[in-house]
This record gives C-alpha cells, structure tokens and sequence, in this order.
C-alpha cells in the first residue's frame, strides 16, 4: 500500500455522485449523499448504511455541488456537517443559496464555469455540461493528477474540444448508465433500449484516452417491488466494463462502490483504507438486470404499495385535482405541439386500495381549461394520465419530483386519428407534468428546509 506522505491522490465513493478526495492533508467532497433512499426512492445499490454521528465529526475543507437536483444537493445530507464548511454551488437560481445561508451555513459561493477554485492541494475547475442552466462538470487537480468528474452530464463537441486540450487524463469518472427516466412514463407506448453504450460515449472516451475510468453516478435502484429496477437501467457493470476496455486497450475500468477508496499516483491504481462511517450492507457485486419494457403493474396495483394519506393530505390532493390545477394550467404559458389542438384530457389517481377516482377536463388549445363531467359524444378522449394519489400529494406537499412519483400516461387505446397525431406527442408536455413541475425550481430543497427549521 501506498503511504500517504507521498504525492497521491486518494479518492473515496461515498455514493451515486458523492465522493471524498483527500491530498496532502486537505479533503474536499463532492455532491455528498448521506441518505439511503434518497430523493425519496432512490435506494443504494449495492446497499449501505450511514453512520451520522461518524459523519458529523468530519471536516471538510470545502463541499462542491454540481447542479442543483436533490440527489446532487439534499439539505438532509448536508444538515450534518459543519456550518462552517465552505459550499460552492453551481446554479443559475439564487434561491439555492438563499436555503443553504438559511440552513446556518456562513460560506456559500457560486460556481463560474472555466474559473479555477484553489482549495489546498487541490484545484477545482466548473466546467460546461451540455445543460450549462443545469448541470456542471469538476475538472480536479492535486499531486500532479488530472482527474474528470463528469457527475451525470453530457459533453457537447465545443466542451469535448477543451477537455482534450487538458489532457492527459488520469481518470475518469463517467456516467455509466443511460436512464429510461422518460420511456418508463409510456411503457405501453416505450420502445425497449439497446443494451450497448452510446456510441458518443465511446468516441468522447476515446477523446479524453484516460488511464482508469469510473463507472459513476446512477448507484441506486428503486423499491424492492418496483419494476423499474427491470426497466430504467439497461447498461450493467459488466457491459460497460467490457465495452470501454474493448475500445480504450490502454484504460483499465475501476468499480467503486460505497466506501471503497483508492490512492492514485503517476504510476499505478491501489486499494487504500475505506470511508469508515459508510458501511456496506449485504452482497456489494450485484449488478443490474433489464427486461425492456419489463412488463408493468398496474397504477392501481402500484398506489397499493404506498400507505394510506391522512384525510388532510388526500383532501389537499383532490382538491388540487377539482381547482388547483384548472388555475396553474390557465395561468401557465399556452401549450405547444400536441396540445395546440383542443382535447379531451382524462386524469385518474388511485387511492391506497387501488381505487380509482377519474377527472375530466377540456383544454382549449390556446392554454384554456374546463371541468367536465363525462367525456361528449363526438369528443374523443386525446390523452390520458394516472398516478397514485400519495405521490400527487407528495409532489404538492414534499416536492417530489417526477421520476418517483409512477406517473403513467397514454397507457390507453385511442381512436385512429388521435393515435396517428399523438405518435410525435412529447410526453413532458403531459398537462399534469407542466402543472407541477414547470417553474417550480427547488421544491424539494424548499420543503426539506421547512423540516428542518421546524425542528425543536
């Protein structure tokens, strides 16, 4: 084993995106999640527990935060550090900084893209991802190595040009899965993923030429009972290992899975103590299992698995679905594509028994809607949307977000000219979908600091 008082660089999975990098005595973290599940069904895979009183005796010397969704950024996870731990954040939205100065800590910075931040050992550079208004990526240098944290962003050319230009490249952490975050909403309607790597990947890998490369980012799983554990993830641990090495001869792919650590230097890759307060739980060399369209349940047989809302919370969610939504669908921008046409939306939540309550609206194609009792002769139904009432709640009470609310649209047969228009529907622009999650930066953030201030 390599000692620490040489120039090396140790690195640590903590988990999904989350890591520790420790050099020359300072230790800077990136994206920590301290929660599992997070992002309320996100589960670790392979699995693991946190020790939080080991977790709040640890001092970073700085914390960096990619983009602001809650599995990069969970006040939870950060409640349990210092306060005085310096954040550098990448976002567009001042609201972010605003809840982490409300959560009690004193140095919160915003990240610039290209513009290096010296903290130590270490030099961090923000770079651009394809979704510059969302996503970054950490160029990282320390001991004379030059690592990529491509957190789970895409590269565009203009960026890809650049990041050659710094090479070489040590390693590599590399978003190793291409999620159906999309095509599990319309499974019925879903075409099944190919189980091989993009070929843009393998071309930018090639780009980039590292010595060891991560699969990184998109360590989890959903409920135990979920389909999506068969549906969402078609890449597995051993095709990209095998398909990377294949095309990259001079790479050699390195797992890492919660706590492990390894200490790089200029000449070689080794095993080094792991993190102490993640412990891992159970068999740790799983790996993922697809099914294409994997079959799904039923909505109703799904709203089953959740636990029965208290009347308030039920009441709060159909009363969303009889006035709340008819006003944030009318004061939103008019619809575009598919919903330029006046149509007839149905929109069903399954209740904790399986049971079904249907709502009908009218929408008028220019961002009007009406309530309707029963769909008119010579209306034909153009779209269809169900949910469990308890993640309607969830997304209303708790800013749930849209990949763990088991939301199914358009899993319906429609008469022959609707079916013909709706093959080039866009399924994000499901009304539902714009109601509750166009504009509404930072819900999750924003309910988890409400909690957390309520606290005794």
């Amino acid at each position: 084993m390599i000692h620490a008082t040489m120039s090396t660089l140790k690195i640590s999975r903590i988990l999904h995106a989350g890591y520790v990098f420790d050099c020359a005595g300072t230790r800077i973290a990136f994206d920590p999640i301290f929660e599992n599940p997070f992002s309320r069904n996100c589960h670790a895979f392979p699995d693991v527990r946190f020790d939080h009183a080991l977790i709040r005796r640890q001092r970073f010397d700085a914390v960096f935060i990619s983009h602001f969704h809650d599995d990069h950024c969970s006040l939870d996870s950060l409640d349990l550090l210092d306060r005085a731990t310096p954040i550098h954040l990448y976002c567009q939205f001042e609201p972010l900084f605003a809840m982490l100065r409300a959560l009690g800590f004193t140095d919160v910075r915003p990240l610039q893209l290209d513009v290096p931040v010296a903290v130590g050992a270490f030099t961090v550079i923000p770079r651009e991802a394809m979704d510059a208004d969302v996503d970054s990526m950490f160029q990282v240098r320390a001991a004379g190595m030059n690592v990529l944290n491509v957190v789970d962003s895409w590269i565009d050319d203009g960026t890809l040009a650049k990041l050659a230009r710094e090479a070489p490249w040590d390693m590599v952490l590399w978003p190793f899965q291409t999620m159906r975050e999309i095509e599990v909403l319309t499974p019925s309607r879903a075409v099944p993923a190919p189980v091989e790597l993009p070929e843009e990947w393998i071309d930018q890998l090639k780009v980039l030429n590292p010595r060891y490369v991560v699969p990184s980012s998109c360590q989890f799983q959903q409920e135990s009972w979920s389909w999506y554990n068969r549906a969402f993830f078609p890449i597995t641990y051993r095709q990209f290992r095998q398909e990377v090495e294949a095309a990259l001869p001079g790479a050699r792919v390195v797992r890492l899975d919660p706590s492990v650590s390894v200490r790089l230097d200029a000449a070689s890759l080794q095993a080094d103590a792991p993190l102490d307060w993640v412990i891992p739980v159970g068999e740790q060399d799983v790996d993922y299992r697809y099914e294409g369209n994997a079959a799904p349940p039923s909505t109703a047989d799904i709203a089953r698995q959740f636990g029965a809302l208290a009347p308030e919370q039920a009441a709060r969610a159909l009363d969303y679905c009889r006035s709340g939504l008819l006003a944030r669908y009318a004061a939103m921008e008019p619809p575009e594509g598919y919903f330029e046409t006046p149509r007839v939306w149905r929109l069903t939540v399954f209740d904790d028994t399986g049971t079904g309550t249907h709502f009908h609206y009218r929408l008028d194609g220019v961002g009007g809607i009406e309530a309707i009792e029963a769909i008119e002769p010579g209306a034909p139904l153009g779209w269809t949307t169900e949910l469990p009432l308890a993640k309607l709640h969830g997304a209303l009470a708790l800013g749930e977000s849209l990949t763990s609310m088991y939301m199914r649209i358009n899993d319906a047969v429609f008469d022959a000219a609707t079916e013909a228009q709706i093959l080039d529907a866009d399924v994000v622009e499901d009304p539902l979908i714009r109601c509750l999650f166009d504009d509404a930066f930072g819900a999750y953030q924003a309910a988890q600091l409400r909690r957390l201030l309520a606290r005794p």
